[in-house]
């Protein structure tokens, strides 16, 4: 398989051929940053985990230079930081049990880039390798702009497939803005309650973030927590722990569907929602 950038990678965990691992892959998590698939795609982490009909395979598009960085790794330059993160992501991938972690290395000004089509061809020959039943991005509502770009490339990717290729489902998932907001109607909700230790053990790996100030382990420990207790306000929590997607299987399914206003009819119906609830019990 040929990247248009040198450092790009394919890592197999347990040393499979890197074509024979990808083609075995059932669940697929295409990400911007080293660690945002352990926050965003644990739901696929999990339904594959030690299982032998199930493989998940993480895709990660740049290549984390921009990072902030403090404690151990306050002097460090974005080239070292770049070695580091590509480290702590093959570290996730042997201890969650991957298939493959692929590494495409690009910057983050390219996937911004509208015009940069080099990505999704990238992307396009990932899924053409693996043929996952289920796909897993970042959500179009997120508020950092790579991971938006990334949601975009990749489906830019997945519409250009042939319809017998595609994914049965595609989600965008919570990193940089929760999920809660969306009608319960709308809201994928996937019980991410069990393998606990697991599930903090691969965020802990990211070791240069946590010291670098920000404490994600803590905090997507605690959104999934909080989901599953605010999940329903008059019933009895079903899980303790819970990550929200946003469906975005039809923009696969129908390449002509608009997405911004697919978003918008999301947010949309939040403020229809809210608005009928003040009109109802204000005097």
């Amino acid at each position: 398989m040929e990247f248009h950038n040198n450092f790009a990678e394919i890592f197999v965990p347990e040393g499979t051929p890197a074509l024979q691992a990808l083609a075995r892959t059932t669940h697929l998590a295409i990400a911007a940053h080293e660690d945002d698939i352990e926050i965003m795609a644990i739901d696929g982490i999990l339904q594959c985990y030690r299982q032998p009909d199930r493989w998940f395979t993480g895709v990660v598009v740049t290549n984390g230079s921009g990072s902030p960085r403090d404690d151990l790794y306050a002097a460090y330059t974005d080239e070292e930081m770049q070695r580091v993160r590509r480290q702590e992501q093959r570290a996730a991938a042997v201890l969650g049990d991957y298939a493959a972690q692929v590494l495409l290395d690009y910057p983050s000004a390219a996937v911004k880039n509208p015009h940069n089509d080099t990505v999704i061809t990238d992307l396009e020959q990932i899924l053409l390798a693996t043929r996952p039943q289920v796909v897993y991005t970042h959500n179009l509502a997120d508020k950092h702009d790579t991971h938006v770009a990334v949601a975009l490339k990749t489906l830019a990717a997945l519409r250009q497939l042939p319809p017998e290729a595609r994914p049965a489902a595609v989600y965008g998932c919570e990193v940089w803005r929760a999920l809660d907001w969306l009608s319960d109607e709308e809201k994928v909700a996937f019980d991410c309650s069990a393998r606990e230790s697991l599930q903090a053990a691969l965020l802990g790996v990211f070791d240069s973030q946590i010291c670098g100030g920000k404490r994600y382990d803590l905090a997507t420990l605690g959104r999934r927590r909080a989901n599953a207790t605010y999940y329903a306000s008059h019933a009895t929590d079903i899980a303790t722990g819970m990550v929200f997607a946003m469906d975005l299987t039809p923009l696969v399914a129908d390449p002509t569907r608009d997405i911004a206003a697919y978003v918008q009819g999301a947010i949309s119906r939040f403020a229809e929602d809210v608005q009928r609830r003040l009109t109802r019990y204000l005097p």
